[in-house]
């Protein structure tokens, strides 16, 4: 074969590849399913974000947890899917901090230390132990507190999340608070599920949800705010009271922290202050 024919090939070629790398979609950022949360986040950066959480929250639990929802963190542009992150992280941090004003490393470093509700290890809460009009009921001996990252409560949250991640909440409420990935899933699922008339989280730190007219009159606007309305708006946001106020902040200080380590911009106004709840 002449060398000059031989080099015409191998320039056409070439030029065929780029031509297919020029129709591929521009800036397309949507992960393969089990693969998008990984491209985002190293286990040295979920290392740094938890440098003291509990032996069952590991970077391997948290992964395998995502790919059974791909959507989460792997919607829209990296600037957003990280802001995700960094929103449902303060939430998880909130709820299972063990951090202080003066704990070593700072307060923010303290996040996903408990897998239950402390208030709750005596058995005393049977407040939970309630499947309201669900068809969920709990189960003789077992209790239904706060456990998981965002705190799985109440038999009838405990029910609906086991049958649609199929897993026997019900009857082993326990697990949620010693399974990694388990744990990881419940709060998964809390945070991308829409239950009516509260959006999902996801949808609302992602913008895919635009709030109605009664909406707007409540004062709820898309962003982080509305994130803590979502999941404790009737004790945190209509309330000045000092804890509700202290935990509504320390929210907001965790998602600040975790967006600057996680190089990430967020709103000026991160509050649910003076939005309209839903009585939770």
């Amino acid at each position: 074969m002449p060398v000059f024919f031989f080099a015409y090939i191998v320039v056409m070629y070439a030029l065929s590849f780029i031509l297919l790398l020029s129709l591929a979609p521009f800036g397309d950022s949507r992960p393969s399913a089990g693969e998008g949360l990984a491209s985002l986040l190293t286990r040295q950066q979920y290392e740094q974000l938890f440098p003291h959480h509990h032996p069952i929250y590991t970077y391997e639990a948290l992964i395998k947890a995502a790919a059974t929802f791909p959507a989460f963190a792997g919607e829209g542009t990296r600037e957003i899917r990280l802001r995700e992150l960094a929103a449902f992280f303060a939430h998880a941090a909130h709820e299972t901090t063990s951090g202080w004003s003066g704990a070593k490393g700072g307060p923010y470093s303290w996040g996903l230390v408990y897998t239950d509700e402390q208030a709750c290890l005596d058995g005393h809460c049977t407040q939970y132990n309630t499947g309201g009009t669900s068809p969920y009921k709990p189960v003789a001996g077992k209790s239904y507190y706060g456990r998981g990252p965002l705190q799985l409560t109440y038999a009838y949250n405990y029910g609906l999340a086991g049958q649609e991640l199929g897993l026997p909440l019900l009857e082993n409420p326990e697990m949620v608070g010693k399974d990694g990935a388990v744990a990881f899933r419940t709060a998964l699922w809390f945070w991308m599920k829409a239950q009516t008339p509260k959006p999902s989280c996801h949808d609302v730190i992602c913008g895919k949800w635009q709030p109605t007219a009664a909406d707007r009159a409540a004062r709820r606007t898309p962003g982080f705010g509305m994130t803590i309305n979502i999941i404790n708006g009737g004790v945190e946001c209509r309330t000045e009271t000092p804890a509700g106020k202290d935990a509504r902040q320390e929210r907001i200080g965790f998602y600040r922290h975790f967006a600057v380590l996680l190089k990430v911009s967020v709103e000026k106004d991160c509050d649910c202050k003076g939005m309209g709840t839903y009585g939770n």
